[in-house]
């Protein structure tokens, strides 16, 4: 039976992967949207469990809040939306990729470094928007749609309370393949002129920019 969650998941992976950057505030607001959902599924039903809404009532209330928090953010607080994507992000590759590789020591301490990159993904994605987003959203898309991360991880981990399960083998080659494709893509959106005609297309969007650079 084909799942049109894992679908939808995939499919918003893929458009992250090839225009999350291009797309503007309207990609960094999918990549909220996503990382909102994701830690709204994670977090919200066990307090929803308590408050008496067990269940898919629980589940769908914890994906829908945080998947508006996060688009909320994304045009409110534009740049702490930038961040807090970033944010994600960079714990998420830090506790999967550098820290099993260059950390040794207990749990905790791959989580404090973890923790660390992502506070360093942050301040790049902070003052170099354009150059962070494009990078970013290549990340996030590629692991979305090649399903190194699927909604059976999350269950996992939420049932858990672990973040294990959502660890991913970042040498799968369909992963990387998809990350350095959805780089060059963005890369090319942007030299070919193709964000500014997007920009003029699309109602309200907001360009990338890095910190200092010119209209």
């Amino acid at each position: 039976m084909i799942d049109p969650v894992s679908i939808a998941l995939v499919l918003a992976g893929v458009v992250l992967l090839f225009g999350g950057a291009a797309l503007s505030s309207y990609g960094v607001g999918l990549a909220g949207a996503i990382v909102g959902g994701a830690g709204g599924y994670l977090v919200v039903p066990g307090i929803a469990a308590a408050a008496g809404l067990s269940g898919p009532i629980g589940l769908a209330a914890g994906i829908l809040l945080g998947a508006g928090v996060g688009v909320l953010l994304t045009y409110l607080l534009f740049s702490i939306a930038v961040a807090g994507v970033s944010f994600a992000a960079g714990t998420l590759l830090g506790w999967s990729v550098i820290a099993p590789a260059f950390v040794s020591g207990a749990w905790y301490i791959e989580i404090l470094a973890a923790i660390g990159i992502g506070v360093l993904a942050a301040a790049f994605g902070t003052f170099m928007t354009k150059t962070a987003m494009v990078f970013i959203t290549s990340y996030l898309g590629a692991v979305f749609a090649s399903r190194s991360i699927t909604f059976a991880n999350l269950d996992a981990a939420r049932e858990a309370v672990s973040p294990d399960p959502l660890l991913f083998d970042p040498t799968d080659p369909i992963l990387l393949g998809l990350f350095v494709l959805g780089v060059l893509t963005q890369i090319g959106l942007v030299k070919l002129g193709y964000v500014t005609k997007l920009l003029g297309v699309l109602p309200g969007a907001r360009a990338l920019r890095n910190r200092g650079d010119e209209d």
